[in-house]
């Protein structure tokens, strides 16, 4: 998702979701996301005036959207990132087990059992939950609260 010219690149941004009665909030950098969660409150400063919110609400109401467009800027280890470039890879409305993930992760062995606990700590770890969807891994964690991961499920019917 690039942004156009006059957008904001830099920030943090936030909004308030009824439906998963917390707020969705953003933090980017350079035009690309570093962050997201799901605060009860919003931060005090942030703006709630983003193209990815708006995106994140009409998801929130139903409209079908995977966010692979999204620029992520991502700060984990290499093995860790093969994870959540994998994910990025499962379509809206599907999921798919830790197992599958960990072959679907580029240099990972579904055999081996420290391979599926770097998945493990992907999904945990994962800076943007919803952008990089980790609800959809079915045995997996998530790195949004369960009453979120549920939710997003939900609107998925997963």
């Amino acid at each position: 998702m690039s942004e156009a010219p006059g957008e904001p690149t830099e920030g943090v941004f936030a909004v308030d979701s009824a439906y998963l009665d917390c707020a969705v909030q953003t933090g980017v950098a350079g035009g690309r996301v570093i962050s997201l969660s799901f605060p009860d409150t919003p931060d005090a400063e942030a703006d709630d005036d983003h193209p990815l919110l708006d995106r994140i609400e009409a998801y929130l109401e139903g409209v079908e959207d995977d966010f692979t467009d999204v620029e992520v800027a991502l700060t984990v280890p290499t093995e860790q990132r093969a994870v959540l470039d994998a994910v990025r890879g499962v379509p809206y409305g599907r999921q798919v087990s830790v197992e599958r993930l960990t072959r679907l992760a580029a240099g990972l062995d579904a055999g081996d059992d420290e391979d599926r606990a770097t998945v493990r700590r992907a999904l945990a770890g994962n800076p943007v939950p919803l952008v990089i969807s980790d609800h959809r891994v079915r045995d997996g964690p998530s790195a949004a609260p369960p009453r979120v991961e549920q939710r997003l499920r939900d609107i998925e019917e997963l």
